[in-house]
This record gives C-alpha cells, sequence and structure tokens, in this order.
C-alpha cells in the first residue's frame, strides 16, 4: 500500500454564515427593528460628565440648561426599572470621558444589526471619544462590531431606524455626512438589507427620533411637516398606519416621538405629552409615561439613552 503524502493545506473554511454562527461564537445578540420585543440595552448612567456642564458653558454642549445630577439619574434608573420590569437585561458603559456629559444619549454612538454593532463616529467635536468607551463596552460583553465609521465619515445612530429585515430609514444631515451614511448602507446592504429609505434630516433638527418612530409592526408615529413625502409613501406602500403628532410643544420641547417599544403595540414615552399620547392610543397603542424633565435639558430622552442590544426577530 502506497501512502500518499498531502503536500497542501489540509485545513478546508467552514461554509456557514457569520448569522448562523453568531450564537455559538458571539451570543444572543440582534436587532432588526425598532418593535420586536426587547430583551437587552446599553445605557449609560450618567456619572461625573454631567457634573461638567455649569451655566457658563452648557451652550457648548447643546444643552437647554444644566441638569441636576441626582434627579436626572433618578429618572434614567426609572427608566432602566421599567425595562427590568418587562424582562430587559439593561447593560452599562462603565468608563466614559468626564469631559464628554452627552455620553448618556448612548442611540447616537451604537447602531445595532442582525449581526453585531456599528460603532458610530459623533458630528461635533464636543462627543468625539464617546464613542471609545461604547466600543470598551460592547467588547466586554462579547456583542461583535461589524463596523467603525471612520475616514471623513460622520454618523450617528439616531439617524437610522429600521423598519423590518431588510429596510431601513437612513437619515442625513449635521449629524450623518454622506460619507458616514454611505458607510452604513455598505455595511447593512452586506449583512441582507435591501431597501434604504433616504431621508433628509431639515436644518436645525439633529436625529430622525425626534420626527419619526416606530410604535407596532404597521404604525409610524411622525411629525409631518419635517418628515418628507417620499419617506411616508414608501412606509405607506408597506403598509403602515401613520398617526400624525402635531403638539409643537411636545414634539419639538417635550420630545414626544422619542419613545422606546418594548414589544409591538406596547411603548414607554416621555411624560407630559397628552395630545401624542392620546393619538397612539386611538392608534391601539399603548403607553407608559416615564418622567425626562430633567434629561431633556441636554435635548435627549428615551431612544436616545438607549441603545438595543437584543430584540426579538419581528415575525415573532
Amino acid at each position: 500500500m502506497v501512502k500518499v503524502q498531502v503536500q497542501g493545506e489540509c485545513w478546508f473554511p467552514s461554509e456557514k454564515t457569520f448569522s448562523e454562527e453568531m450564537n455559538d461564537i458571539w451570543g444572543d445578540w440582534y436587532c432588526d427593528s425598532e418593535v420586536g420585543t426587547l430583551r437587552a440595552v446599553l445605557m449609560r448612567r450618567p456619572g461625573k460628565e454631567i457634573e461638567f456642564v455649569k451655566e457658563s458653558n452648557y451652550s457648548q454642549y447643546r444643552w437647554k440648561a444644566p441638569m441636576n445630577p441626582e434627579r436626572a439619574r433618578a429618572q434614567q434608573d426609572a427608566l432602566a426599572q421599567i425595562y427590568r420590569d418587562h424582562g430587559v437585561t439593561v447593560h452599562y458603559v462603565e468608563e466614559q470621558r468626564e469631559d464628554r456629559p452627552n455620553a448618556l444619549y448612548m442611540r447616537d454612538l451604537v447602531l445595532m444589526t442582525p449581526e453585531g454593532a456599528i460603532v458610530c463616529r459623533p458630528a461635533i467635536a464636543a462627543r468625539r471619544g464617546e464613542e471609545r468607551y461604547a466600543a470598551q463596552a460592547l467588547a466586554r460583553l462579547g456583542v461583535p462590531i461589524i463596523k467603525t465609521i471612520n475616514g471623513d465619515g460622520y454618523f450617528e445612530g439616531a439617524c437610522a431606524m429600521w423598519v423590518d429585515r431588510h429596510t431601513v430609514i437612513i437619515g442625513t444631515g449635521a449629524r450623518a455626512n454622506r460619507s458616514g451614511a454611505a458607510q452604513v448602507e455598505a455595511e447593512l446592504r452586506n449583512i441582507g438589507v435591501t431597501d434604504i429609505i433616504h431621508f433628509e434630516i431639515p436644518y436645525g433638527h439633529a436625529h430622525l427620533d425626534g420626527l419619526i418612530n416606530l410604535a407596532d409592526r404597521k404604525t409610524a408615529v411622525l411629525f409631518p411637516w419635517q418628515v418628507s413625502y417620499d419617506v411616508v409613501k414608501a412606509l405607506l406602500d408597506k403598509g403602515f398606519h401613520i398617526v400624525e403628532a402635531t403638539n409643537i410643544e411636545e414634539v419639538k420641547g417635550k420630545l414626544s416621538l422619542n419613545f422606546v417599544a418594548l414589544e409591538p403595540g406596547k411603548v414607554v414615552m416621555p411624560a407630559g405629552c397628552p395630545d401624542t399620547k392620546a393619538k397612539m392610543e386611538d392608534a391601539g397603542i399603548q403607553v407608559i409615561e416615564a418622567e425626562m424633565d430633567e434629561i431633556l435639558k441636554g435635548w435627549g430622552a428615551i431612544h436616545c439613552m438607549t441603545v438595543f442590544l437584543r430584540r426579538d426577530p419581528i415575525s415573532q
């Protein structure tokens, strides 16, 4: 019997896709919607960094006024407890620069996908560097980082919004340039997204989640005067019911659209927005309110503070 000596590489690659191996290698991390039952989130409990904001410098950080630190922490703690009461695991970014008070608005730093996190790059200089600590927390938890916005791009996570597994709204404006948006789009298409709804965020507004949000599988709540026809038409073509939030003080001052769906048709939203709440309830949405007046001093609220690390697939 002749023994054949193999002269080449004897190791052959696995043909499994990343998503097929993800749970075994990385863990149970997933997001393809704004409304699938929420299972795990990442937040930053306001630390010493919010004490850095004083009467003398609050405008530098795009705030309305300095926060009362203990009250701000208590309001976020109450939100985190609502999450826990609904079976959501709350993870935290444990370290942060003490000169980065906006770091509690975690949504801007991370965009979650079905295959891992896109680490974002904030637009304004006063926020650059926060993303390093978000990435550190993701690595500690074992969440795969599939992309970090780089080059001349900048993009904040609240400039994107999942509609379904194959559809994402991507906004461009003061917080996301075309280079950053193109990087996000390329990565999303790489993991199976086929439909991108482009949204030009108007001057004077930062992110999508102050103008539009999804409350149920086929219910969108939006501010009709600053959401383009093309965006609304794309949602209507997908069978969405549109709820128009028209109370300007609630939408702009109290961020009534900055809510988070706990499951399809059930949301937690900033308190003190009766008109928006009533319209959502008329559309069949169950609403839980959370006090946010202290957090709002930094021009952010519930959705701004919450990175979705795990949502059930929307089909479940």
